[in-house]
């Protein structure tokens, strides 16, 4: 909210503005707490930043027109030209697809009205997770929940402080909590993989720090000998696991046994490598057999780019979740045939409209076909479009919102005021009427 002293007339921006409870867009944690200040189209972040934050709070944003190939045009010239492109096309695709819930449920009007496929461009490293909760079901905990009550926390094959860089100051060890910190017992964090950075795991609400190191294309046999051994099962010597023993596994069941709240945490990027999906398999079996006894639970991170609010917005309306198709006049679900990066390189789709609004790192791919790109200045592209149109990023240069990683709320963006660009859902609408 602005607590800027200096107002002009309603309707106008003041010069400069303060501004607290902040939600940040980028990155799917949605820390809630940021303190910002604009002067002019300068954004500075004063309080409870984070990289992630300031890279996309302090970005300055290049001059920007709308463009058709390599000319400078009118908005309106602009969306009237992907509209003809669209209106012309027999199978549009919508992908990239970073932007709030407005701009989401208006990518999905278009492409109901298109005739259109939507996927978002984190959707590959997400669909590890549906595969197994579609297949299997999980037990999974939220952000609250973890925060709160967990004792013990195991942070499974993902670096989650590159991810996430306030996961641990916000959820892990947090100043306050719903219960008495100070009588409360000490939290074990477990790092279970190599190379993960556990620099964050530090405060007065953290106990003892263990690190497996096992590769991370052994996480799943690990994870596997942890069920044997919870189950009382003989296993073979683990030699071919580089400085592991029983004796490391044993300890670290007994832990999970005798944890009053454990909690499993990864982030779907982490899992985009051979046997992944068979690696967070045997994790959520192994929730599900712990819970027999004590209490554990899953916490999938993940939500950048607005991969969540995407697969949020497009269940809510049509009913289905990502890589869905209105190609036959009614939604139509199918995670490999809609899979747009699939779908390029098969030379499937005759115009791609892309939308990348948070950060510039949304690359549109390389395609043969007519590309449409709803854009923020200074977006990363490797050829020319055919359209080009800036827009703003929620919650700096419009409001908007944003649906947390752990699917549970959704949370308000604030309008900074940096920069006087359309809002994706506007264009997306403009685009739709002008079909």
């Amino acid at each position: 909210m602005p607590t800027s002293t200096a107002r002009q007339a309603i309707g106008e921006r003041a010069p400069s503005e303060l501004f607290d409870h902040v939600t940040c867009p980028f990155c799917g944690l949605l820390c809630d707490d940021l303190e910002v200040e604009r002067n002019g189209q300068t954004v500075k972040l004063l309080k409870n930043g984070c990289p992630r934050a300031e890279a996309g709070f302090e970005r300055r944003l290049p001059p920007s027109s709308p463009m058709v190939g390599a000319k400078e045009v009118e908005l309106s010239k602009a969306v009237g030209e992907a509209a003809a492109l669209i209106r012309k096309a027999a199978l549009p695709l919508y992908g990239g697809l970073a932007t709030d819930v407005a701009g989401m449920r208006a990518a999905m009007a278009l492409a109901e009205r298109s005739g259109g496929i939507v996927d978002h461009v984190l959707s590959d490293a997400q669909y590890t997770n549906f595969r197994v909760l579609q297949t299997g079901g999980w037990i999974t905990s939220t952000l609250t929940e973890t925060r709160n009550r967990a004792d013990l926390i195991v942070i499974v094959g993902s670096d989650v402080h590159k991810l996430h860089p306030r996961f641990f100051e916000r959820i892990v060890c947090p100043p306050d909590s719903m219960f008495d910190t100070a009588s409360a017992a000490k939290r074990v964090v477990v790092f279970l993989g190599k190379g993960l950075d556990s620099s964050a795991a530090i405060g007065p609400r953290i106990g003892e720090v263990v690190t497996i190191p096992c590769a991370l294309e052994d996480v799943g046999e690990v994870l596997s000998v942890l069920r044997a051994r919870l189950h009382g099962s003989p296993v073979p010597p683990l030699d071919h696991l580089a400085g592991l023993s029983l004796a490391d596994i044993d300890v670290l069941v007994e832990r999970l046994r005798t944890a009053k709240y454990g909690v499993m945490v990864w982030g779907p990027p982490s899992k985009d490598f051979p046997r992944g999906e068979l690696m967070l398999q045997q994790m959520t079996e192994l929730v599900k057999d712990l819970n027999k006894t004590t209490r554990v639970a899953g916490l999938p991170l993940g939500g950048n780019e607005g991969a969540v609010t995407a697969g949020a917005v497009s269940t809510w309306q049509s009913g289905f979740p990502l890589r869905m198709s209105y190609a036959s006049g009614a939604p139509d679900y199918d995670p490999y045939r809609y899979a747009i990066s699939r779908m390029l390189g098969d030379g499937e789709g005759d115009v791609l409209v892309w939308i990348a609004s948070i950060t510039p790192n949304v690359t549109p791919p390389k395609t043969d076909i007519p590309t449409i790109v709803l854009g923020t200045p200074g977006l990363k592209l490797a050829e020319t479009p055919a359209v080009f149109i800036p827009v703003g990023t929620p919650g700096v240069d419009h409001a908007g919102r944003l649906v947390r990683c752990d699917s549970v709320v959704s949370l308000p963006l604030t309008d900074l005021g940096r920069a006087p660009l359309p809002r994706t859902a506007d264009v997306l609408a403009a685009i739709e009427a002008a079909l």
